[in-house]
């Protein structure tokens, strides 16, 4: 092994059934070093991660760790805890009616359960030692994300791991517990522990990281130091072309030149919900725009709201100058509004159904269960969508939860364009995707609006709302503080008016 090294992986090799999804891959990982692996959805860092942790077999190649003078054999997650592999997963994997304690030392196999007063000292040392704002005896569903996934941290390092797996923590996460958790991973490189750092935030990256790891299609592009791979290049070796800056996509598309319509395409006054403040908002046809704020601000509240998706209980809602009742879902789609969640994996796919079903799936509801949309016609509307979104899927048939998370992503998306709406609400669309598809999206947003469609579009990454919108909702604390456009549409402003916003003071 290399000097300093905590683990090896070489010529690894898996194989699924049509796709090559890791061939001759090399990983290194040195004590106290922070390492991101970075790569398209696809390109296998998933994989190359559960044949780490003893998820998937491994086909060909060794790994190798710190103290075993021989490759070891990892058949299980157990295996790979036992060796002192451990992982914190994006959706958090304890039990929120248990305590912060409880949850640090349940399914050890050792007996400090039974030692209650033990255990909660021993956990407050813990807590206390790697600087997490929580208590032991608080219930962990009473945590904030943030603290939630650093208790899961917390339990890892308890169990004596020296390779710890961060797989997205950050995507459900603000500023200020980004910065909470780049603590921690920092105190825990200085204790020597190797991090592997898996996100799609490139910020993230260079704040964080000493190295980086590229994958690109299954294979290895190559291991390079940070401060030897600038930003522009790391993108261009993630997607195998030069990149150049995407912050003049707007230009690509013409404007949408209004027929002479006089009236906003929707309009709200007083609207809320039972999740949202009382708000106004209109959007036009043709025209991009953005709620933004901090996480919490009410972003995802107010889309939700104009598509009824939580209760509406007041307002009134205006659709092409008349007056229409949304109160739920339904309501919103007979009026033309289409909504992609924030979260796909819960309010999104239907896992079990196949990529053709749930393109259908939203088209079907429109049309009433008792007029099926026949196979034949959902296999051509899959086909378009496909081929259009150029969405990675074996056949039509493949199930949606077998599908990589930018593509489950690109599928919801054809869901909804598949319905034909002249209102799309995007809430988070390119979360946890490649920078490749995001590029992609955002391209596919402006188009869209060129042809007439309104759209709101929500992103937490304030490059993306200025790359795409052409007017920003600004929210704080579930107010409306603000209004950006034209040459007001830059980061500073937008977080002046977050920290200062003119209106709701007080």
């Amino acid at each position: 092994m290399r000097e300093n090294a905590v683990l090896e992986m070489k010529g690894i090799y898996k194989e699924f059934p049509g796709v090559k999804a890791l061939q001759n891959v090399d990983f290194f990982l040195n004590k106290g070093e922070i390492h991101a692996l970075m790569g398209e959805n696809g390109a296998g860092k998933s994989t190359l991660i559960k044949v780490l942790t003893g998820v998937y077999a491994k086909d060909k190649g060794d790994i190798f760790l710190a103290g075993h003078e021989k490759a070891v054999a990892i058949h299980s997650p157990q295996d790979a805890q036992k060796l002192g592999i451990s992982t914190v997963y994006q959706e958090i994997t304890l039990c929120p009616n248990l305590t912060v304690a409880e949850n640090m030392y349940i399914g050890r196999g050792d007996n400090v359960l039974q030692n209650w007063k033990k255990m909660n000292e021993d956990a407050g040392k813990l807590l206390t030692e790697l600087d997490i704002p929580a208590k032991p005896t608080q219930q962990l569903g009473t945590c904030s994300i943030a603290v939630q996934q650093m208790v899961a941290i917390a339990r890892a390092v308890d169990m004596d791991c020296s390779v710890l797996i961060l797989d997205e923590p950050t995507s459900s996460l603000d500023e200020q517990e980004v910065a909470k958790l780049f603590k921690l991973m920092r105190d825990l490189k200085a204790k020597g522990v190797g991090i592997i750092f898996v996100t799609h935030f490139l910020d993230q990256v260079y704040e964080v990281c000493d190295k980086i790891t590229v994958l690109r299609d299954g294979q290895l592009v190559g291991e390079y130091e940070i401060e030897n791979l600038p930003r522009v290049q790391l993108v261009s070796k993630m997607l195998g072309k030069d990149f150049d800056d995407m912050s003049d996509i707007k230009s690509e598309n013409k404007k949408y030149e209004a027929q002479g319509e006089k009236d906003h395409l929707y309009e709200a006054s007083g609207l809320a919900s039972v999740a949202a403040n009382p708000f106004d908002f209109y959007i036009n046809k043709g025209e991009v725009n953005g709620f933004t704020g901090l996480l919490g601000s009410g972003r995802s509240e107010s889309v939700r709201a104009i598509f009824g998706a939580d209760r509406v209980i007041g307002g009134e809602v205006k659709k092409n100058g008349k007056t229409v009742k949304i109160k739920k879902p339904i309501d919103a789609m007979k009026n033309g509004i289409a909504y992609l969640p924030e979260d796909r994996k819960i309010d999104g796919i239907v896992a079990d159904l196949s990529v053709r079903e749930n393109i259908i799936l939203a088209l079907q509801v429109l049309k009433g269960f008792f007029k099926p949309i026949s196979k034949a016609e959902s296999l051509k509307f899959a086909d378009e969508f496909i081929k259009l979104l150029e969405i990675k899927t074996a056949s039509t048939e493949t199930p949606i939860g077998s599908l990589s998370g930018g593509n489950q992503q690109k599928v919801i998306l054809a869901r909804w364009l598949l319905t034909h709406p002249d209102y799309l609400i995007l809430d988070e669309p390119t979360r946890g995707i490649d920078v490749g598809t995001k590029v992609e999206i955002q391209k596919l947003v402006l188009k869209l609006a060129s042809e007439g469609t309104a759209v709101t579009f929500i992103s937490s990454e304030t490059d993306e709302m200025l790359r795409t919108c052409s007017r920003l909702v600004v929210m704080r604390d579930g107010h409306v503080v603000g209004e950006l456009k034209d040459d007001e549409l830059t980061q500073s402003k937008i977080m002046s008016t977050i920290a200062g916003g003119e209106k709701n003071e007080g």
